[in-house]
């Protein structure tokens, strides 16, 4: 019998045992999804039939026209019903599916509160990521053109003295990360936040993490009680009393758009491809090149070891793909945002930091190479791709090792999903010996970057714990600190 055949037949042979597999598993009790779902304190913005502009949220109509400059045609779920409770000065939890425009929904209160009343450093915004914090910040200075608003963008892996210069400027916002922000209200002199007016936490199930606690419990004391308005938004949050209260709400309005803490929009197609593990690579090279071929599609990995072997992978069978992870530079990153934006790559190989918040447009697919080991970090992930009512699909890989992990997936999305349709194996079988070939250089290539601690490749002996030497957040620089871990915190996720 020949390789070819074998394989096939070994192929064969997995699918229908995992399938019965999971059939079992879905026949017993389901399992407890990673959070529970909350009642809103706001009727849900999906059952409100007719469509309102931004005038009738009460948005002045300088930032109406912002608004249409940049595309938004009509309010988005979210910001129906986050703006108006928003502009009467309450505090607001907002919940809402990734890439639904959460990031309009507080950004246009504040602006609306400093055309009224001008200030410095009226605004902050905290995100988990520093991708995110530059997206919101380019955000807000395009809704805020209008009236010229300064944005200062402070995270880590930048030059603190350039910072420091920026926030000498007054701007009238502050986007930034944690660890990096607490550095300078710690050594930045004549830089304080004791007349700030608005709070925003971005992705405040991440930032409400016990991990992150230590640091925004330190930010939180540095900034005003009285006369703050606190926002938080995130597409999937813990309802915990104590962690809401450690971000000083006062008397807050819970919005929320979605049925489940892990919704997705109605535009995502979503499919499982069920394949023997050994096989990983053999599909998503069939997907790439033939069924999505030449759409802009981020695949999703574990770790950082293997974004960067898949990448290889897939350059030298002639896809055009870029990694991104937290071992990168922060210009490099950058740097493969763009191009991948830019259309010049079409494909983004990712680690986790690529899964929350950023807004990429036009990406078609969104591919989970490895799963995530949680439904939050699903939901995130998928969110990169039918954004802003676009629609999208998004195609998981599930193997004899992810059984149990698919199932509860599954749960805390309260579907059962679909397997993936027009895959044919022997289509997919033909590619076995130049995938083979590949991996090989792959492997090699890997290899040569890890020995000569590549910069560019962002893998180098040493550099395995992306959390520092000091081994955590909360390591310091070279054992004394802590500025170490405060920068990686923004650096890498999952």
């Amino acid at each position: 019998m020949s390789p070819l055949k074998k394989r096939k037949l070994d192929s064969e042979k997995f699918i229908d045992v995992t399938k019965k597999k999971l059939a079992k598993k879905a026949a017993s009790p389901a399992p407890e999804s990673d959070s529970p779902a909350a009642e809103p304190d706001v009727p849900r913005a999906d059952s409100v039939a007719a469509q309102k502009s931004f005038a009738d949220l009460g948005v002045i109509d300088s930032l109406c026209e912002a608004c249409e400059k940049l595309g938004y045609k009509a309010p988005t779920p979210i910001q129906e019903q986050s703006i108006p409770i928003a502009l009467t000065g309450r505090d607001v939890i907002g919940l809402a599916e990734t890439g639904s425009g959460k990031t309009a929904a507080f950004a246009l209160p504040i602006l609306q509160a400093l055309m009224d009343k001008p200030q410095a450093l009226f605004g902050l915004v905290l995100a988990p990521t520093r991708e995110l914090a530059y997206q919101i910040s380019q955000q807000f200075e395009a809704l805020g053109s209008i009236i010229g608003v300064r944005c200062a963008t402070i995270v880590g892996g930048m030059d603190m003295v350039a910072q420091s210069i920026a926030l000498s400027k007054k701007p009238h916002i502050v986007v930034a990360t944690p660890g990096r922000l607490l550095d300078h209200l710690e050594s930045t002199k004549g830089f304080s936040l004791r007349s700030l007016k608005y709070l925003v936490m971005d992705e405040a199930d991440r930032l409400l993490d016990m991990d992150f606690g230590p640091v925004l419990d330190k930010i939180l004391k540095a900034l005003p009680r009285d006369g703050r308005h606190t926002y938080l938004f995130s597409a999937t949050m813990s309802t915990k009393v104590e962690s809401l209260q450690r971000a000083s709400l006062q008397n807050p309005v819970r919005v929320s758009v979605s049925s489940s803490s892990h919704q997705t929009v109605s535009t995502l197609l979503q499919h499982f491809l069920l394949i023997p593990h050994k096989d990983k690579d053999l599909y998503l090279v069939y997907l790439l090149s033939d069924m999505l071929a030449g759409q802009p599609a981020i695949v999703f990995a574990r770790t950082v070891s293997e974004v960067q072997r898949l990448s290889y992978l897939l350059r030298a069978l002639g896809i055009s793909a870029i990694p991104i992870h937290g071992q990168l530079s922060q210009s490099a990153r950058l740097g493969a945002l763009s191009k991948f934006r830019a259309r010049s790559r079409c494909v983004l190989v990712a680690t986790d930091v690529a899964a929350r918040g950023l807004d990429i447009p036009s990406v078609d697919a969104v591919l989970n190479f490895d799963l995530p080991d949680d439904s939050k970090t699903y939901v995130h992930r998928v969110g990169r791709t039918a954004r802003a009512g676009k629609s999208g699909r998004a195609i998981s890989f599930v193997t004899q090792y992810d059984a149990e992990l698919w199932l509860r997936i599954e749960q805390a999305l309260s579907r059962k999903l679909d397997e993936m349709p027009g895959i044919v194996k022997d289509e997919v079988m033909v590619l076995l010996d130049r995938v083979n070939e590949a991996q090989t250089v792959a492997k090699r290539e890997l290899r040569d970057a890890v020995e000569k601690g590549s910069k560019k490749g962002g893998i180098g002996r040493g550099t395995h714990n992306p959390r520092g030497s000091a081994g955590g957040r909360g390591g310091g620089r070279g054992g004394g600190g802590g500025k170490r871990g405060r920068d990686d915190m923004d650096r890498e996720e999952g």
